[in-house]
């Protein structure tokens, strides 16, 4: 009989699931995944057990596993508020996944004072506990669920989980464009918008980390993020290289850039970066792969296995692909602030960045003026 220690992922086969599986199994662990059977992955040894029943209703998980206990079990999937209480005494390490917007201001910026969020948002930060979004409000009550029957439990904080297998492609809306040989792109506010996001990889490592430092973690919640971030600009830019095209951004303000909400995934261009102090610090966190490394190919593959167009998949990322809209908007925006432009170009207040090239010319000129 092994001796080796028993895990349980419920899930499994999403975009961070295998990365749990494969790691646990790097550490020796006998793994059992438990997931509806509907999608399988090949990524995932022959060799592990598959527990096939519904996740969202505890009577059927009940029925899968009967008397079965477990040494750690990882919640990926499911419903969360359920499972917690039902492995109570049947686990030693329960290890959970849930997701920023349990945050106060992430679904509702106007619930926070001033509006919209911290930069970073850290896990100290206020929990959306009355938040008037029932969905939104149910997903801090799971998390008091979670402590409350398992005081030892971890918890991570899934931003945009991005790479293969990734439920909400992101960057498809620019490798569409691409692949359409689309190259103006509007952007919102300069495209200067902070979005937290995650590598598939990269957060499958930081699950695994749990049971690195049983200690270190029990009781806690970690963010977990890219340990850097890129403005909605920048990754725009390294998804156009690494497919080899050039693209001009076109920058609206925000409440016109309306192309460009779904890029966001919102209609605002507040920042929600998060702050992974607590997971480099405690868990000693890093990234399997930089993120505009993880970026590119991330583009790459979407390139090579495209999502089908007018899938449930792309419709569900509210991008209309509407190339002629997109240039009458740049036209008409263009068209109108023409006169401006030429009144901003006009008025010269003197300015320059002190730090920038010909800045010591500058200084100069200045110092010989009045004082």
């Amino acid at each position: 009989m092994s001796s080796a220690p028993t895990a349980l992922v419920i899930g499994g086969t999403g975009p961070t699931g295998p990365g749990v599986v494969n790691g646990l199994l790097d550490r020796g662990h006998d793994v059992t995944i438990l997931h509806t059977g509907r999608h399988e992955v090949d990524t995932i040894p022959d060799h592990v057990e598959h527990v096939h029943t519904n996740p969202f209703r505890i009577d059927e998980v009940a029925e899968a596993l009967g008397a079965r206990t477990f040494d750690v079990v990882y919640a990926m999937y499911g419903r969360l508020r359920d499972l917690a209480p039902f492995f109570v005494d049947r686990t030693d390490r329960f290890v959970a996944v849930g997701g920023i917007p349990v945050y106060r201001g992430i679904s509702n910026p106007g619930a926070n004072t001033p509006s919209g969020m911290t930069v970073p948002i850290r896990e100290t930060a206020a929990l959306a506990v009355d938040d008037p979004n029932e969905k939104v409000a149910k997903i801090a009550a799971t998390e008091r669920v979670v402590f409350e029957r398992h005081p030892r439990a971890t918890l991570f904080r899934y931003p945009l989980i991005y790479g293969p297998g990734q439920i909400n492609p992101r960057e498809w809306l620019v490798v569409r464009r691409v692949l359409d040989g689309r190259r103006r792109i509007i952007v919102a506010d300069g495209g200067l918008t902070l979005r937290a996001a995650a590598f598939g990889p990269n957060a499958s490592h930081a699950l695994c980390l749990a049971v690195d430092h049983p200690e270190a973690s029990a009781g806690r919640a970690y963010n977990v993020t890219d340990t850097h971030s890129l403005t909605a600009a920048q990754t725009i830019e390294v998804i156009a290289a690494a497919l080899d095209a050039e693209v001009e951004l076109v920058s609206l303000p925000g409440e016109l850039a309306t192309p460009a909400w779904p890029f966001l995934g919102k209609a605002t261009t507040g920042h929600q970066l998060l702050g992974t102090d607590r997971l480099l610090a405690e868990l000693g966190y890093e990234d399997v792969m930089p993120t505009a490394e993880a970026i590119a190919f991330t583009a790459r593959h979407l390139a090579e296995h495209p999502v089908e167009r007018g899938s449930a998949t792309e419709r569900r990322l509210q991008d209309p692909f509407d190339y002629e809209a997109e240039d009458r908007l740049i036209e008409t925006y263009r068209r109108v602030v023409g006169p401006a432009d030429e009144v901003a170009s006009a008025y010269d207040p003197g300015f320059a960045d002190r730090y920038a090239p010909g800045s010591d010319r500058w200084r100069t000129a200045r110092s010989d003026g009045p004082t």
